[in-house]
């Protein structure tokens, strides 16, 4: 069951709320703290790409690799970077042009071709940052794709039993940010033997602000 929603949207308030001034937009991220799981087991490596049913608040720079049309269109279309073949080559005796597009770059689109490519030159750095690219149809509507991308986002559990992701920014409507919430609280609670009996407890708080409790 997700979490109640009223307490959520108190939370999302109180966050919002108790946040100094700034002359940005603070993202607001979610932190879950989980018990009783143990991490040898698959439910203790959690590695999920959801959709959100709102974007962030923040585009998220979106790389796309692609060739041909797929490539053009991506240009046209609001990709933020697009590597073609050529350049994916070269980047396998690059590794510090390697790990400087996994850092620069949020999420990652590849034409499915190519990704026996994308693992031998990418692979390596994109893997444990979970930035693995999604794989595509050369015919895909690549605008559709990388406005669905701009909702996505990438949680991992490595090592300690807490999920940690951006959820929405103080911009965003209240309820926004509570539906984004309850999106990754029904993924995680899907991957857990127990649900939200595994959860110990749940967690907001904007990039420069104190952590506010999320009653459960």
């Amino acid at each position: 069951m997700p979490l109640n929603m009223k307490n959520l949207l108190a939370a999302v308030n109180e966050v919002k709320t108790n946040s100094k001034e700034r002359k940005f937009s603070q993202s607001i991220d979610l932190a879950i703290n989980l018990q009783n799981i143990d991490m040898k087991k698959p439910e203790g490596r959690i590695q999920e790409r959801i959709e959100l049913p709102h974007s962030v608040g923040t585009e998220l720079k979106v790389c796309v690799i692609a060739t041909g049309e797929m490539a053009l269109k991506a240009k046209n279309e609001g990709a933020s970077f697009v590597l073609e073949r050529a350049a994916l080559e070269s980047l396998v005796t690059d590794k510090k042009k390697q790990k400087d597009i996994a850092k620069n770059y949020d999420v990652f689109i590849a034409e499915a071709p190519l990704m026996p490519l994308v693992g031998k030159s990418l692979g390596a750095s994109l893997g444990p940052r979970g930035k693995m690219p999604t794989p595509v149809a050369p015919n895909a509507d690549i605008k559709e794709q990388i406005e669905k991308h701009q909702k996505i986002v990438s949680v991992r559990m490595r090592g300690q039993p807490v999920i940690q992701c951006r959820i929405g920014n103080q911009a965003m409507p209240d309820k926004e940010i509570a539906e984004n919430v309850q999106a990754v609280v029904r993924r995680i609670e899907g991957k857990l033997k127990r649900g939200i009996k595994n959860f110990r407890s749940v967690y907001l708080k904007t990039s420069m602000g104190s952590s506010i409790k999320v009653a459960m």
